[in-house]
């Protein structure tokens, strides 16, 4: 299996990659898990942008956020699998990804993201600790978590 990783500031992404992530959002978030939400909300612009390839193929996505723009530390958001790649490891390579470029763009800060419910055991094994009370976003349960640097605590 051939892996490849790019990521981009949304000015650098190319029309087709811009396409690519938006498709593989969509199919996620909307047709997947029956949600109806404006993915879209004017943080794109701002952000960097992860992208995994399975033998060239878009297979993963995540949206690396800078501090301040969804909350006061660095965030990690839109984290997708492909479903044809779940439960194969590269959801762990991702997130291991989206955090290396999160201190390498933002600093060796905490890094908070909102989680499904679902995955908290998956953020759990990569660090990550509830942060906050259980709430409703579009209809899914998330909690709130951060992952902290040992030199941050």
């Amino acid at each position: 299996m051939i892996l490849t990783h790019t990521v981009k500031s949304f000015y650098e992404l190319s029309l087709d990659e811009l396409y690519a992530l938006l498709k593989l959002r969509s199919e996620v978030f909307v047709v997947e898990q029956n949600c109806v939400f404006l993915d879209q909300d004017d943080k794109d612009q701002k952000c960097y942008h992860l992208m995994l390839y399975k033998e060239g193929e878009l297979v993963g996505y995540s949206r690396l956020v800078p501090p301040g723009l969804s909350y006061s530390e660095t965030a990690i958001g839109r984290v997708i699998t492909a479903q044809s790649v779940r439960g194969t490891g590269l959801g762990k390579v991702l997130m291991e990804l989206s955090i290396t470029y999160c201190h390498q763009f933002f600093g060796k800060g905490p890094i908070r993201l909102g989680a499904q419910v679902y995955a908290l055991d998956f953020y759990s094994r990569l660090g990550f600790e509830v942060a906050g009370e259980e709430y409703d976003e579009d209809g899914i349960p998330h909690v709130e978590m951060i992952f902290w640097n040992l030199k941050d605590r």
